[in-house]
This record gives C-alpha cells, sequence and structure tokens, in this order.
C-alpha cells in the first residue's frame, strides 16, 4: 500500500514542455455535452510538438472525450480545435472562420492517430494484414511496399513471430500490440492512447506499457495518453494534466503533480489510486 506522501519513481530526467513552439494539438475554449450531462468544459489545451502529455482523473471526468474530440470522433458544441495548424471543424476564409464538414475534418485528422481500450482489429485477417490495411488504403502504397513495411512495425512491437495469426489467435496484450503497429501505420505526428491496458489481464500489462514506453522515448511524436497507471505517466509523462468534471483541475511535470500535488482532488485520486 502506498500513499501520496510515499515516492513515486520519476525518469532521470524528462524534456521541458516546449510550448512556445507550435502546438500540434491545440484546443481553445472547447464544451462537449451528452444530453444534460456536460463532459468537456471550457477547456484550453496545448500540446507542443514531440511533447508527451499524461491525462489522469476519475471515470468520466473527460479524459477519453479529450480524445475522441482530438481525433474528430465527436464534434465539440463550442470552441475550436486545431490540428498540425489547422482548424478540424472549421475553414478560415475572408470573414474569419467558417464551419466545415466531415470531409475537411477528415483530411486535418491525418495527422493524428489513436490506440483505443478496445483492439478493433479485423478478426478475419491476419496481423500483417491488419496492419497493411491502412498503408494500402489511405496511403495508396503497392502490396510488396505495404507488406514490408507492415512487417517492420509489427517486428517493432515484438511479434514477428505471429504475422500470420488472426486476432483470436493471439492473446489481449498481443492483439494491442497489433492494434498500435496499425496506428502506426501512417506516420502520424500526434499519438493517442486511451487506457491500452484497461482491457487486458494483469500480467499482460507489463508488455503494452513496454512497447508504449519504447515508443515514447524513441520517437518524436507528440502523445496524448489517458492512464491510470501512475508510475506509467511518471516514468514517459513530460506533463501531467489532472482531470476531474470536465476540468483541468491541475497541471505540471510529473514530480509537481504526482509527487506533489497542490490542489486536494489530486491529492485524493491519487492516494486512491495508489493505495489499491
Amino acid at each position: 500500500m502506498r500513499s501520496v506522501a510515499e515516492p513515486i519513481a520519476l525518469a532521470p530526467a524528462h524534456r521541458a514542455s516546449s510550448l512556445a513552439a507550435p502546438a500540434l494539438v491545440s484546443m481553445r475554449g472547447v464544451r462537449k455535452s451528452y444530453g444534460d450531462r456536460l463532459i468537456v468544459d471550457s477547456i484550453d489545451l496545448d500540446v507542443a510538438a514531440g511533447e508527451k502529455v499524461a491525462l489522469i482523473g476519475p471515470s468520466g471526468s473527460g479524459k477519453t472525450t479529450i480524445l475522441r474530440l482530438a481525433i474528430g470522433l465527436v464534434k465539440p458544441d463550442a470552441g475550436t480545435i486545431r490540428i498540425a495548424g489547422d482548424y478540424l471543424w472549421h475553414e478560415e476564409g475572408p470573414g474569419g472562420l467558417r464551419p466545415a464538414g466531415e470531409r475537411h475534418a477528415r483530411k486535418v485528422r491525418r495527422s493524428i492517430g489513436i490506440v483505443f481500450q478496445q483492439f478493433n482489429l479485423f478478426p478475419h485477417m491476419t496481423a500483417l494484414e491488419n496492419v497493411r490495411e491502412p498503408l494500402v488504403h489511405v496511403l495508396g502504397l503497392p502490396r510488396k511496399e505495404s507488406d514490408a513495411r507492415a512487417t517492420e512495425l509489427l517486428c517493432d512491437v515484438g511479434l514477428k513471430d505471429h504475422l500470420s495469426k488472426r486476432p483470436a489467435q493471439l492473446s489481449g496484450g498481443q492483439q494491442q500490440r497489433v492494434a498500435i503497429a496499425r496506428s502506426l501505420a501512417l506516420q502520424p505526428k500526434v499519438m493517442l492512447f486511451d487506457e491500452v491496458t484497461s482491457a487486458l489481464d494483469p500480467e499482460l500489462v507489463g508488455e503494452v506499457l513496454r512497447v508504449v514506453r519504447k515508443l515514447a522515448q524513441a520517437s518524436d511524436m507528440s502523445m496524448l495518453i489517458v492512464t491510470h497507471e501512475i508510475g506509467f505517466a511518471a516514468d514517459i509523462a513530460d506533463r501531467v494534466l489532472m482531470f476531474d468534471a470536465g476540468r483541468i483541475v491541475e497541471e505540471g511535470t510529473p514530480r509537481q503533480v504526482l509527487k506533489n500535488p497542490s490542489n486536494p482532488r489530486t491529492q485524493q485520486f491519487l492516494r486512491a489510486v495508489l493505495e489499491r
């Protein structure tokens, strides 16, 4: 049993958040409700190039909705979202911003990838075919080139001996690693991870976290990572955002937020998580 006062292992050095650089993800005044329930409450958020940002907080606090908003799976009720400098749901014109449709959003969100809690693999396809699909149908690569690239990606996530297996023949951890490889296939500038270990048996969590950790350390992609794995967040994040009731109630470096939280809600949340 650990308390908030006890030390959390932190990486020796975290990159400084470079928010002076152009943000790859930028939200201004973003709100989202479902019926009478306000899920995201006037959020302002920037993620800089290469920055790794962990989102923590209780279930229902708006973290996953932030990811779904960022990739355009849901539209905000108010506010603007920009990905790699382009507005997601707006276009700039002579008279200022005007609403844009799904076709425009589809083009903008090609810069961003996501890995969900559930693996969402095609069950009738092999691991290789699952990763090859976006290379062929989105990038238009020829079969030989797409096969080579898909093989390389699957080897990178430790699945070189499982290329011809279908999802039902793979463990949950292996399926999630196929999903990660598939998301990497389009070479996104920003990767979103939504509780990627929550659907896994406890003994499989480590293998997926190792892949994400390696990716975070070796890649210059920006990342937004929703997680309840506090030690993992401390290890890889440049910045941690604590969400509660649709708002960011505390943010800072992992050392500031996870080791010395100033907000009582953050303290309460970490105490509950770390004492499990």
